[in-house]
């Protein structure tokens, strides 16, 4: 089995990025038709203030733009058929949906108003009309939450009875009555549904989830209200396959710990299946539903709410992610875990495993950048990490037997061919012999070898000093077509703490062919680890159009020695002839 290092590599990892969101406000996709995916993140900021919607390009952050309320979810979807196909992002916030499209505003889409509690509005009321009290406003709005629940209730009554003590809650109504009493839902989940072609850039709708229990289905043009159905509990997941104009089914895990199921015509939810505890991700396969639960708890339901299988995992699950590889043609399912992991399921068997340094808290997986398997992982303290799946990755499942069952496979071993056996005949009657020639001829090449090497230092012809006192490291370069040509050569004082003082650059060359603008150049102090720069003109000469080498020599004071030797071949020279 493979392990995680053989199959993934570590991309980027930025653990100072400073990122706080969750799988459902993450989304990737190529926003400029220029066939690089960006990363978009929908950043929560602190949970009250500094609300963001980032574009990652690569590794830098490319664009930021504010948000006015908590971000529940980013998507991006195709509204239209104009060319080049790029598509929109849509950001679901608060009661509001924000479009936007080449990275700017395009359209915000208002949830409509609830019907506000009559008892409710009469208190409001009365309350501006000074005909009641802090106190007995607060215990009519207290009477009545009991009565109709939290969620029954407007905003503003939610966030009076929030109020700690009577001083805050007298200005908090001294502030909000003379507004018009509103009741708004929000948006807790939403995903796509294409509306008639099934194509990866054909035009979806938006399905919307809220908080008070219903399920919207808008026009991508128009931004009109297609479709509602309602549900018995509020919903936090969703997930939707098939087309609106022809069948659609939408499968809904709602915060009661039941699974609702949605078709073409219904209004209200049919219960589907009923889970062990409260859902943390909901994942759709072609026939079946993959759940992840509070409980530890992975389950796999059919479309009639059958449970085929479930797991009891060793950790809470923080979020789910669905691995679609295409050129293996698997669809894994991902787990982050809250022990530092990311476990990857092939059904109900554990193919692979992640480790970090902080817990998960969201991941997405698709095209990033021009990598079509990357895996964004956001920690819980902020950080970053990509992981790029390797080009050889696997991802079998091992069985007890499957030791048995590689050995009983029978290798497939050519047919010996007639050259073949002439060749081992050969060499079984002339071993000793072969064996005699190849030891003297690897005898000679290391003898070759010491005589190069020792000649190489007598007359030091090395580009690197192998000098204890003057360790010195020489490079050359040849700029320009000619015939005039520039040699640059780079010194550098290879050791820790000794400078090198009295050096000297001279050019020998054959002056038949070559002229020298300056042959012999003074080095200053070479301080250890800076590299000095010579540079002069040399001129091609000859009108025979050949080349030959130049010699470059670094020397010390009046010593007769060189401590190197670099042997530069010249190009032929380029001669311009006048027209």
């Amino acid at each position: 089995m493979m392990t995680e290092n053989e199959r993934w590599l570590t991309a980027h990892h930025d653990p100072l990025a400073a990122l706080y969101t969750f799988s459902a406000c993450m989304a990737l996709a190529d926003l400029h038709g220029d066939g690089e995916s960006k990363l978009i993140i929908a950043d929560l900021g602190t949970g009250a203030y500094n609300m963001k919607l980032k574009v990652y390009k690569g590794t830098s952050l490319m664009s930021e733009n504010t948000l006015i309320d908590l971000p529940t979810g980013v998507i991006t979807f195709h509204m239209d058929t104009t060319e080049p196909r790029v598509p929109a992002v849509a950001v679901a916030s608060g009661s509001y949906i924000y479009i936007y499209k080449n990275l700017r505003p395009y359209f915000k889409f208002t949830l409509p108003t609830l019907e506000v509690n009559s008892a409710e509005f009469d208190a409001w009321s009365q309350a501006r009309d000074e005909l009641l009290d802090v106190s007995m406003l607060y215990e009519i709005l207290d009477s009545l939450r009991q009565e109709v629940g939290e969620c029954g209730l407007t905003t503003r009554s939610q966030r009076f009875l929030m109020c700690p003590d009577h001083a805050s809650q007298a200005t908090f109504l001294n502030q909000h009555k003379g507004f018009i009493l509103k009741r708004q839902t929000v948006v807790t989940c939403f995903a796509t549904l294409k509306k008639s072609h099934a194509e990866d850039d054909a035009i979806s709708c938006l399905v919307l989830g809220t908080e008070s229990a219903n399920i919207f289905i808008l026009d991508p043009e128009a931004f009109t209200i297609l479709n509602s159905m309602s549900l018995p509990s509020v919903p936090v997941f969703l997930s939707v396959s098939g087309l609106y104009d022809v069948e659609y089914r939408i499968i809904v895990a709602c915060r009661n710990g039941q699974i609702y199921t949605l078709k073409r015509g219904t209004k209200i939810g049919r219960p589907t299946a009923e889970l062990t505890s409260q859902p943390v991700g909901l994942l759709k396969r072609d026939k079946t539903t993959i759940v992840a639960t509070m409980d530890q708890n992975l389950h796999s339901f059919n479309n009639k709410g059958k449970r085929l299988w479930s797991l009891k995992l060793p950790a809470a699950i923080t979020c789910v992610e669905t691995l679609e590889i295409r050129t293996l043609g698997l669809t894994l399912t991902a787990l982050g875990m809250a022990d530092n992991r990311v476990m990857i399921y092939r059904d109900k068997h554990l193919v692979d495993t992640i480790y970090t340094e902080d817990r998960i808290s969201a991941m997405k997986f698709g095209r990033f950048g021009r990598e079509d398997n990357t895996l964004v992982l956001v920690m819980k303290g902020g950080g970053l990490l990509v992981k790029i799946l390797k080009r050889t990755a696997r991802f079998e499942i091992e069985e007890a037997q499957g030791s048995s069952h590689a050995l009983a496979v029978k290798l497939n071993i050519p047919k010996k061919t007639k050259l073949f056996v002439d060749q081992t005949m050969r060499e079984r009657e002339n071993c000793v012999l072969m064996h005699r020639v190849f030891q003297h001829d690897l005898y000679r090449l290391r003898l070759n070898t010491a005589r190069a090497y020792v000649q190489s230092l007598e007359t030091s012809s090395n580009p690197v000093s192998l000098s204890q006192t003057e360790p010195l490291k020489l490079s050359a370069q040849v700029l320009g077509l000619g015939p005039t040509f520039k040699l640059r050569v780079e010194l550098q004082n290879t050791s820790s703490t000794s400078p090198s003082l009295q050096l000297a650059v001279i050019f020998h060359c054959d002056d038949r062919i070559y002229s020298v603008n300056k042959s012999y150049i003074q080095i200053p102090i070479l301080i250890p680890g800076v590299i000095h720069v010579a540079e002069t003109l040399v001129t091609c000469i000859s009108e025979l159009g050949i080349s030959d080498t130049v010699r470059v020599f670094v020397v010390k004071g009046k010593a007769s020695r060189p401590l190197l030797t670099a042997v530069i071949s010249m190009p032929v020279a380029e001669i311009f002839m006048g027209s």
